[in-house]
C-alpha cells in the first residue's frame, strides 16, 4: 500500500531520514531502513572535516529543536567510505546530501560521490545556521541557486537525480524552486530548518546556545512547510521531497495532500527514536484505508483540487 517509485528507486514507505540525523555511518543507516523507513539521506557533508559549533549546540524547546551544529561532517573522503560500505551491505535506496563553502566546491563533492551511484544527490544551499562563518545561504539568491544547480547536475549526468534543499527565506520559495527546475534539478526539497532563531536563559541573561542563534526545526515548523510544499508544487513540474515538523501522520499526509511525493522525518527521530517510522506508517494506511485510497498517488495533491 505505501510502497512509493521514485526515480528509478523502490521504497517500501514514503518517508525520508532527512540530512542531519543518524546520517553518518552506515550502520545507523540501514539501521533506521530496518525500522519502516523508505530511504535514507547522509548528514550534509564538503570536502574537509569540520567541527562545527562549539556546544551546547541543540536545545530542545517546547515546540521543537533549536539547532547550531554548524554542518560538522568528516569530510568528503570518510562520506565516501561509509557510502561504499552501505552500497556493499545493501541495495536500498540512499541519499547523498553535499553542501559547499564556495560555488565550486559543491562541484567537487559532487564528483567524488557520482561514481558510487547514490539514488540521489541532495543540494543543501539553504542552512541558516553558518551565516557568520559563510555570509548569506547561496539558497537565498537566484543567480547562485542555479548556478550551483547547473554545476551538480552537469556532474551527476542523466543517471543521478539531484535535488536542491530550499528554505522559505529569500526572493520566494516557488521563484526558487522554478530556477532550479530551469536549470536542471531533477526535484526540489522543502525545507531548510527556519531561521536562525535565539532562546535566552533567563537566570543567566544570555543566549543558550554557544553560537547564540540555530536552525528551528520540529513542529513549529510545519505549517511552514506545508505551505512551502503547496507553493513549490504550483510553480513547478518536478517532484518534491516534503520535509520539516513531520511527527505524527496527519503531518506526513498533509505534506502530501500538498504535493510531496516523499516526506522527510527529523527532528521526531531525535525526540522519539526511529521506532516513528512505523508509527507513521500505520497512520497512513490507516487514513488510505479510511477513504478508500489503494496508492499514495491517489491523493497526493488534492489540496490543490
Amino acid at each position: 500500500m505505501l510502497k512509493t517509485r521514485f526515480f528509478k528507486a523502490e521504497l517500501e514507505t514514503p518517508f525520508v531520514l532527512a540530512s542531519g540525523i543518524l546520517g553518518l555511518t552506515a550502520s545507523s543507516m540501514i539501521r533506521v531502513l530496518d525500522f519502516g523507513c523508505g530511504a535514507v539521506t547522509t548528514k550534509s557533508f564538503n570536502m574537509e572535516w569540520r567541527k562545527g559549533h562549539k556546544a551546547p549546540s541543540i536545545l530542545p524547546f517546547e515546540n521543537g529543536l533549536l539547532n547550531a551544529v554548524g554542518l560538522s561532517n568528516p569530510g568528503a573522503d570518510e562520506m565516501v567510505r561509509e557510502i561504499s560500505q552501505f552500497k556493499s551491505r545493501t541495495n536500498r535506496p540512499l541519499f547523498a546530501s553535499i553542501f559547499g563553502r564556495t560555488i565550486d566546491e559543491f562541484g567537487q563533492v559532487a564528483e567524488k560521490i557520482v561514481g558510487l551511484q547514490p539514488d540521489l544527490i541532495e543540494v543543501n544551499v539553504s542552512c541558516p545556521n553558518v551565516r557568520s562563518e559563510f555570509g548569506r545561504p547561496f539558497g537565498d539568491s537566484p543567480q547562485d541557486t542555479a548556478a550551483i544547480t547547473r554545476l551538480v547536475k552537469n556532474i551527476a549526468g542523466s543517471h543521478i537525480p539531484v535535488s536542491m534543499k530550499l528554505g522559505p527565506h529569500g526572493p520566494g520559495i516557488g521563484l526558487m524552486a522554478k530556477a532550479c527546475e530551469d536549470n536542471g534539478a531533477d526535484a526540489i526539497t522543502a525545507i531548510n530548518t527556519v531561521g536562525p532563531g535565539m532562546l535566552i536563559d533567563i537566570d543567566v541573561r544570555k543566549p543558550i546556545l554557544a553560537n547564540k542563534t540555530g536552525g528551528v526545526s520540529g513542529p513549529a515548523i510545519l505549517p511552514i512547510a506545508v505551505k512551502s510544499v503547496y507553493e513549490v508544487y504550483q510553480a513547478v513540474k518536478i517532484p518534491i521531497i516534503g520535509t520539516g515538523g513531520v511527527t505524527t501522520a496527519a503531518d506526513a499526509i498533509q505534506m502530501i495532500l500538498a504535493g510531496a511525493s516523499l516526506v522527510g522525518v527529523g527532528t521526531a527521530v531525535y525526540e522519539r527514536g526511529i521506532e516513528v517510522f512505523h508509527e507513521l506508517a500505520a497512520g497512513i494506511e490507516n487514513y488510505m484505508t479510511t477513504y478508500g485510497f489503494k496508492t499514495i498517488e491517489d491523493f497526493r495533491g488534492l489540496a490543490h483540487e
